[in-house]
């Protein structure tokens, strides 16, 4: 079934499987901005705050990431990763200018692998859309949230108070 979101007011097509809470959060690889390989077993037994953004070239994207990073010193048992399709050399250019220290951000260009997993695909951009997912320490997701229009923020109060709990 497809789902859909807008941007700008316009109709777009997710894809991919819709993650859930209390599912088993899927294993996915990207790559990290050294473009090594990335993959989210390397944070197994932490609490994970995924924040999906469609690019970091955009401005709300640039604040979602900022304003996770800083709450990443908040949660000082969790991991905040930031994932677009951006090419690694783009995140870090990003992640240099802004200060990004206190949360990793990856690359999802290569295989779409969390897109698809997770269902943040739009199907008619090849970006993802914009959402979080927080895992628990046992691998369980725990908290979804899938910004309907995509020009939105997300509830940031929410994931980091979902976060917390979790800590």
């Amino acid at each position: 079934m497809d789902r859909k979101i807008t941007m700008g007011g316009n109709a777009l097509t997710l894809r991919g499987e819709e993650i859930k809470i209390g599912m088993k959060a899927p294993e996915f690889h990207a790559v990290k901005r050294d473009m090594s390989p990335f993959n989210l077993n390397e944070l197994k037994g932490k609490v994970v705050l995924i924040s999906a953004v469609p690019s970091v070239d955009t401005k709300v994207c640039e604040l979602q990431t900022i304003k996770f990073n800083e709450d990443a010193a908040e949660l000082k048992d969790a991991v905040v990763l930031t994932i677009s399709v951006d090419l690694p050399f783009a995140q870090e250019r990003f992640c240099g200018a802004q200060g990004i220290e206190s949360s990793m951000i990856v690359s999802d260009y290569k295989e779409l692998d969390f897109g698809k997993k997770y269902g943040f695909v739009i199907n008619e951009l090849r970006l993802l859309s914009r959402g979080i997912v927080i895992i628990d320490k046992e691998g369980t997701v725990q908290y979804v949230e899938y910004v309907q229009e995509v020009t939105n923020h997300p509830d940031y109060d929410k994931a980091i108070e979902e976060a917390k709990k979790l800590l």
